[in-house]
């Protein structure tokens, strides 16, 4: 005999009391809990489990609402498929509907925003968006976000794959991680068409094919006490802030944004905010008695926070002003940064310290974690012997080819 259905009147619905489940037949039932709280529930078994699915409230959905509710998840049993999971997937649907509105260009923003606290600079942030702009957003900025494939990505990175091919890297990197948040958000699903492991490495030659890497232009160490020669020549606040980033081994921006309230005259340090770093660390930077004449000189027409103003004094010197010094000198096919490569050059074939003292007077980061654990000292007195040393090899008191020895800087220091 087929079980009956149906058997519950409304009236006894209405009635009911006490603390547990009243049966209406076909699997759905009234249950009531401890706080007398009324709910329907549709209760069918799957793989051998029983399964309990929520159609509702008794105050929002009456008993023959819930009727037909029940009789939609009988249907779905007799095709054998699962009423639980095919409601979560119409949910998924529906939330991906409404998310349709929501555009590349808008997730971007909104990961940029959600990030942009652990980012090292502002400007990290600019050249992100900067990037989407240029060669994402034309080609699917303004697309909702769930419909972005492969052929869309290809689209953005073919054409600069083989000519740009690290700027190439970098924005496919920045899709693929706007792509992830906007899934984490459950504005797309399915996979990532940017990620490259496994994917787009199948599809694109490897940057190490299409490009070789271009070191930018250095000067010969030997060449150094000539070059300084010269510079010393110049005048002008480029020059001598271009002189300054040669004697302390600094890049262009860290010397440029230098303020004097990160000037220790007394102490002959200089300490680079965290902020300002590449590596987002405070740098201690010791300074020559070279590098203290450039400061002392600054000081007579000291006139603005920074050490070395721009025309205007409450913006710092622009990097265009630091090549303009190299082409008045006649090399303008050198390149600031190069400077930091002569440095190295120059510790590497003509001294005796450590690769670690080099490495990190130049604030580089000094292998992978573990090691960074235990290495606690930045080696700070060695590195002040190594920039005296430096200092002089500039000046041209170096001897010949003689290698400069630490023990040998120590008693001059």
């Amino acid at each position: 005999m087929a079980r009956a259905i149906g058997r519950l009147k409304a009236v006894t619905v209405a009635r009911a009391k006490t603390p547990g489940m009243l049966a209406d037949g076909g699997g759905l039932y009234l249950r009531i809990g401890s706080t007398g709280a009324k709910s329907w529930i549709f209760r069918y078994r799957r793989d051998g489990r029983l399964r309990d699915m929520g159609l509702g409230p008794l105050h929002t959905v009456s008993l023959a609402e819930a009727r037909d509710k029940a009789q939609d998840c009988r249907k779905l049993r007799l095709q054998k498929a699962d009423p639980i999971e095919t409601r979560k997937a119409g949910q998924v649907e529906a939330k991906l509907a409404a998310a349709s509105a929501i555009t590349f260009r808008k997730c971007a923003e909104r990961y940029t925003e959600a990030h942009r606290a652990s980012w090292r600079s502002h400007k990290h942030a600019t050249q992100w968006l900067t990037t989407l702009a240029t060669y994402v957003y034309p080609v699917f900025g303004e697309l909702p976000v769930q419909t972005i494939d492969v052929a869309l990505v290809m689209k953005a990175l073919e054409p600069i794959w083989s000519v740009k091919s690290e700027t190439a890297s970098r924005v496919r990197g920045r899709i693929e991680s706007v792509l992830d948040w906007a899934a984490a958000r459950g504005y797309r699903s399915g996979d990532n068409p940017a990620r490259w492991r496994g994917h787009l490495e199948n599809l694109l030659p490897r940057r190490s094919k299409v490009s070789r890497i271009q070191h930018l232009a250095a000067l010969p160490y030997a060449e150094i006490g000539a070059f300084m020669v010269g510079l010393r020549r110049q005048q002008g606040i480029a020059a001598r802030a271009l002189e300054f980033a040669i004697l302390t081994a600094s890049r262009s921006g860290e010397v440029m944004g230098a303020r004097w309230s990160e000037i220790n005259r007394a102490e002959r340090l200089w300490i680079v905010p965290r902020e300002r770093m590449k590596a987002g660390k405070e740098h201690r930077v010791p300074l020559p008695d070279a590098a203290l004449a450039v400061i002392d000189a600054m000081a007579e027409i000291r006139q603005s926070e920074f050490v070395f103003p721009g025309y205007k004094l409450r913006r710092p010197l622009s990097n265009m002003a630091l090549l303009k010094v190299l082409r008045r000198a006649g090399r303008g096919d050198l390149t600031v940064h190069g400077f930091r490569s002569t440095f190295r050059d120059w510790c590497a074939e003509r001294t005796n310290f450590p690769r670690e003292v080099a490495e990190m007077a130049l604030a580089h980061t000094i292998g992978d974690a573990v090691v960074r654990a235990y290495q606690r000292t930045d080696l700070f007195e060695k590195r002040r012997q190594l920039a005296d040393a430096w200092a002089r090899y500039c000046d041209g008191q170096a001897v010949g080819g003689e290698v400069v020895p630490i023990r040998a800087v120590t008693a001059a220091v």
